[in-house]
Formats: structure tokens, C-alpha cells, sequence
């Protein structure tokens, strides 16, 4: 199946004539550009990506892509191909607006972060300290006494649940009929954690790594900390001073239009039918009073590209500072330990909001050490390179994506265009090294 990415060049030369006439909307010119060898990659290679994505959309297991990258904070590559639409034949365009699912995690972890700033809390408080609905929590144990209960070793703080090593998501096979009836989510973000209140750990806090819910409680704390809505803190507090004007948990009627149609893998060939259509972002995803942590947002890729360069300036982006360059540090070193981020496979530790490449010669991604990022599971992706001062960011609306290797191919096409690397030049941010 996939060797079909490869057998059309006609079919793909045809489709990229089409995409070059027929009108785009263009955001690029709002962003700060530059010539790729300016700031060493070559304009040459940066065509393996363009076609790399274009071969997805050819063989149709994509119906399209916005795909960025910049460096030195200056965009080198910006290119809206195949359709939004592709049953009405709507293109692609650069202002095209993402469900960006789990991408909404990082962003909410840096709102907690600038409470942090402010001196609300340390790392080390634990989280019922604003949330004490969550005192006194069981931790389901299997043993060779069978499974039980003990209570938890330590309290939640506010390193687990950025870091996701809170264990606040149980087995559902662990735990009993009315204790499942619990894990369904109610109409709002707190209503809904706070129903939770009486579930078990899966382990005591900080002893493993599980993704899960853990970016929901941050949500929560962000708002009873701030005292106001998560989504009126982050529209005062990032979105408004990073000028982020497309990115939203519900899509204003004027700029639906604007929004990508979703698609599904379906059949023996796994190529693409529709799944939702933009109607869906008229409401908040998980309910209509729901703004949550773990996802919800949707963006664009030139907002996005503005939130990533904030971080990668050490927390500053066009005069507007919102963190530290050592709380970006912070955020952006190991606090996951040993365990496996099994979301991204080997060669992975999670930050505060962020994995992090640890090992190259282990991951699967093909970036530098030290780069951070995550992703969303509608296909959105995003990373920063701290060392070669570098950022990549892929749009794309698929509901399952572990047959394609799209995501990886971002960073194979990125990285294969620089020809002057900074690897032993300085660099704004990195994250801590851990010591032995």
C-alpha cells in the first residue's frame, strides 16, 4: 500500500499545476520571511518536503497539508497543499483552521507556568492545595496478595500533572461498576474533575508515565489560581499579546469557512473518506461548556508558529514577554525520569507540557537532542529545535495516522535542508542535562 505514495508522477505533477493556479489565501506575508540560504538550508532541499507531503495527498491517504518552518525566527517554508474540502474541491490554503487536539496541552501548561512566575506555587506543592476535593487518594496496587488499595505515598503536585506522572487515570478494568460511571465527562471542565474526585490512582504520583488526563487538572488549577475561565485567561494572557488571532475553542461563525474538513483512514488501502465537516467547531468538542486542557483548541499554523517562537526566544516574541528563558529551560528538561514516553516511543523524556528528544540514536524522530514538542490525533504536529534555532509545524486532519509516517517525514525534511548547522554555536533555550 504504501509503495503507492510513489507510482503517480503524473497524477502528482498535474495536481501540483492545479494547486498553483487556483487562488490561495495567504497569511505568509503577516510573518517575518527570509531567504532559506540566509540562514543556511537550502532551497533545494526544502522541496523533499513539499513533496513528501505531496505524495500523501496523490495517493489519497491525506486530503492536504499546511506544512511550516522557520529559523533564526524567520519562516523559510510555508506551503498549503491539496484540499480543505476535497469533495467540494475547496484548496488548501495557508490560513486554514486546525482542530489541533493534544497540541492544546502545551499551551495550557505554559499558562499554569506563568502563574508559577508569579509565585503562586512551587512545583513541589501538592495540587489540593487548590483543588482539595482531591485529598486523601488511593492507589490501586497488584501484588502478590492480590489487587487492593493502599493510600498514595505522596500528594499530586504540580510537577505530576505537567509532567504527567500523576497517575490519575486507572485501569478501567481495576475498578469497580460504580466507579465507572464516574469517568464520563459532564458539562463543564470542573464538574467533570470533580466527579472523578473519589477514583484511584493508577500509581503513586511521580513513580511512572502515563498519558492521560493529567492537562485537565492543569486547566483547572490555571483557573482557580487566575480566579477567571481557562479560555478568557488564555485569550488575555497569550493569545491577545502574541497576537494569535485564529486560535479558539470555538470557531467564530465569520471564520468557519475556514475550517479544514476532517478525515478518517477507511478500507483495505486505508485511503481517506470524510469524517466531520467544519460545522463541528461551532461548539466546544467535549461539550458545550467544556474547555479543557488535555485538548480543544483550534489553530493555525501561523498562530501556532507564533506560540513556538515565543519559546524558542526564551519566552519573548516581538517585544511582548510572557515567560522566562528559565522557566522556558525548566519546562523543556526531563521530568519524566527513566520512564518510557510510550505515546512517542523510545528515545523520549516529557517536560513540563513537552516531550523531548533524550537519545537520538533511539527515537524515531530525526531531530536533534533536546528538541521539544508534541502533537494531536487528528495528525498536527509541532517541534523546536533549540540547537540548530529551528521550528517545524504540519497541519493536517486525520483521525488515525499510526499506518502513515507523515509526521516523521516533517523532521527528515527539515533537518536534510540545513547546510550550516549550529550544532557548536550558542543557542537562546535548553533544557537542563540531568546529572548523575
Amino acid at each position: 500500500m504504501f509503495s503507492s505514495l510513489f507510482a503517480s508522477p503524473i497524477k502528482q505533477l498535474t495536481l501540483s499545476i492545479m494547486i498553483t493556479v487556483l487562488p490561495t489565501i495567504s497569511v505568509a506575508n503577516d510573518l517575518p520571511k527570509e531567504t532559506p540560504e540566509d540562514v543556511g538550508v537550502s532551497s533545494e532541499r526544502l522541496k523533499n518536503l513539499s513533496n513528501a507531503m505531496q505524495r500523501y495527498i496523490d495517493a489519497n491517504l491525506l486530503a492536504g497539508t499546511v506544512s511550516l518552518v522557520s529559523r533564526n525566527g524567520k519562516i523559510i517554508h510555508f506551503d498549503s497543499q491539496g484540499w480543505k474540502d476535497k469533495e467540494s474541491g475547496e484548496t488548501m490554503t495557508d490560513d486554514t483552521i486546525f482542530f489541533i487536539m493534544s497540541m492544546t496541552k502545551p499551551i495550557v501548561s505554559a499558562a499554569l507556568m506563568m502563574l508559577y512566575e508569579q509565585g503562586h506555587f512551587l512545583l513541589t506543592d501538592p495540587i489540593a492545595d487548590w483543588i482539595p476535593e482531591l485529598q486523601g487518594k488511593e492507589v490501586i496496587i497488584n501484588d502478590e496478595f492480590g489487587t487492593h488499595r493502599v493510600p498514595s505515598d505522596r500528594p499530586i503536585n504540580f510537577r505530576h500533572v505537567l509532567s504527567h506522572t500523576s497517575g490519575l487515570d486507572p485501569s478501567r478494568d481495576e475498578l469497580t461498576q460504580e466507579e465507572l460511571k464516574l469517568l464520563g465527562r459532564t458539562d463543564t471542565l470542573e464538574e467533570t474533575i470533580l466527579q472523578r474526585g473519589p477514583l484511584p490512582l493508577a500509581f503513586h504520583p511521580g513513580d511512572s508515565w502515563q498519558y492521560g488526563s493529567s492537562t485537565d487538572y492543569v486547566a483547572l488549577l490555571v483557573e482557580r489560581i487566575a480566579g477567571e475561565p481557562l479560555k478568557d485567561y488564555l485569550q488575555r494572557m497569550i493569545f491577545d499579546p502574541l497576537k494569535m488571532q485564529d486560535t479558539f475553542y470555538v470557531v467564530p461563525q465569520d471564520k468557519r469557512q475556514r475550517v479544514s474538513n476532517v478525515y478518517r483512514p477507511s478500507g483495505p488501502g486505508q485511503t481517506i473518506e470524510l469524517a466531520r465537516t467544519p460545522e463541528y467547531s461551532a461548539q466546544p468538542f467535549f461539550g458545550s461548556g467544556y474547555y479543557g486542557g488535555v485538548a480543544g483548541l483550534y489553530s493555525t499554523a501561523s498562530d501556532y508558529w507564533r506560540f513556538s517562537q515565543m519559546l524558542l526566544n526564551g519566552g519573548e516574541l516581538d517585544g511582548v514577554r510572557l515567560l522566562s528563558p528559565k522557566t522556558v529551560n525548566l519546562m523543556i528538561s526531563n521530568h519524566s525520569g527513566d520512564g518510557e514516553v510510550y505515546i512517542r516511543g523510545p528515545g523520549y523524556t516529557f517536560g513540563l507540557g513537552f516531550g523531548i528528544v533524550s537519545d537520538a540514536g533511539r527515537a524515531r524522530d530525526p531531530l536533534t537532542p533536546g528538541t521539544f514538542s508534541w502533537g494531536g490525533a487528528w495528525g498536527t504536529i509541532f517541534w523546536v529545535d533549540p540547537v540548530e534555532n529551528m521550528i517545524g509545524i504540519m497541519m493536517t486532519q486525520i483521525t488515525s495516522y499510526s499506518h502513515l509516517t507523515v509526521r516523521q517525514e516533517l523532521g527528515v525534511t527539515a533537518m536534510q535542508a540545513i547546510i550550516d548547522s549550529y550544532s557548536n554555536k550558542p543557542f537562546s533555550v535548553r533544557g537542563y542535562p540531568v546529572l548523575d
